[in-house]
């Protein structure tokens, strides 16, 4: 892209994005309840007459299992992606069932259901039979965002491969609406449907587009990768074997990143950062490290080259502000995917186990 076309798209990009800019600013932080707003549809103050603390809990107890380990927080927003990602963000990752997502090999490095059941536990002494494992989950992961994760410790998923994402204190904050209710059906085999890094543009922009995201979501919010780990065996086959032949490695990958690659993933159960610039900065840096071809999983590098997806990458890396305020936005429609409400689903009282009433 030229310079002059950059910029003009770069300004396009900013004039396109003021109106969800201007309200990610004006959610910056938690907001002013209404005096009361339950009912059967979706609304920020959904709880404010039958739970009012319920946002003071949510947040109480994640700062507690911050400070007690802080790389749980990362996990939580893992933990609610995964739950988004299939039947939509209906709690059915929690179900502890044989043969349910949890069970999945996808999900086995999953963590923060014990948060979970400790937030759910406190809300039903408080409010018994009232506030679903959903909105539970919703909150615990925008709230998880605000916590400071300064370095990886424990390998985790995302993405169907062994991924840690972390968030800085200060991360971009989105406000939740509320009213989801739980999902009855929880089935490994979805689970599996999850992208694992390797996929094509085509295959990420129609799964994205299967959850009601489109692409501008799915660019942004595989900025997460700013930071956080992944398996070395997650990316052996682009350094080794790539078309079949042993010495051959993969020609997208920037040349001095290879060798450090390589040098780098000696076992393959080793990690390296998806970030190779600022691993523990939650920054626009993943966009400019694709600019010079040093994406780690396959499917990210090629959100740079390819047509539909290249210049929001080009753009995104010189906006650090632009990302960080559409990654807010970006989250919230996660968090709006296929949700169950009204009388669809129940109100779990464990978040494990569907009710037996």
């Amino acid at each position: 892209m030229k310079p002059s076309s950059s910029l003009s798209f770069h300004l396009l990009l900013l004039l396109l994005l003021l109106p969800q800019l201007l309200v990610a600013v004006d959610a910056g932080g938690p907001q002013k309840k209404a005096p009361y707003d339950d009912g059967d549809q979706l609304g920020k103050h959904y709880y404010a007459r039958s739970c009012p603390s319920f946002e003071a809990i949510v947040g109480s107890k994640i700062a507690h299992w911050h400070s007690v380990d802080p790389t749980l927080s990362p996990g939580l927003v893992r933990l609610h992606f995964h739950d988004c990602a299939v039947r939509g963000c209906d709690a059915s990752i929690l179900l502890d069932n044989p043969g349910g997502e949890r069970r999945s090999p996808v999900s086995a490095t999953l963590r923060g259901f014990h948060v979970i059941d400790d937030i759910k536990a406190e809300i039903e002494r408080r409010c018994p039979k009232t506030v679903s494992c959903a909105d539970i989950l919703v909150a615990a992961a925008r709230d998880a965002t605000l916590m400071v994760v300064t370095q990886t410790t424990t390998p985790s998923s995302s993405f169907a491969i062994y991924i840690e994402v972390a968030v800085q204190v200060g991360g971009p904050y989105w406000g939740n609406v509320y009213g989801r209710r739980d999902g009855r059906v929880s089935i490994a085999e979805e689970a599996e449907a999850l992208p694992e890094g390797r996929e094509s543009i085509t295959h990420l922009i129609d799964f994205f587009e299967s959850l009601g995201l489109d692409i501008l979501d799915l660019v942004v919010l595989s900025g997460a990768h700013t930071v956080g780990r992944a398996t070395c065996q997650s990316i052996e086959y682009r350094l080794y074997n790539y078309t079949g032949v042993p010495s051959e490695s993969d020609p997208s990958i920037n040349p001095r990143y290879l060798n450090y690659l390589k040098r780098k993933c000696r076992r393959r159960s080793a990690y390296v950062d998806l970030d190779a610039t600022t691993p523990t900065k939650f920054d626009n840096a993943y966009y400019r490290n694709l600019n010079n071809r040093m994406g780690l999983l396959s499917s990210d590098q090629l959100l740079r080259s390819d047509s539909r997806t290249g210049p929001l990458v080009e753009a995104l890396s010189s906006q650090p502000m632009v990302f960080v305020h559409q990654f807010a936005r970006s989250m919230k429609n996660l968090a709006d995917t296929m949700v169950l409400e009204g009388d669809e689903g129940e109100i779990r009282t464990n978040c494990n186990f569907v009710n037996e009433y």
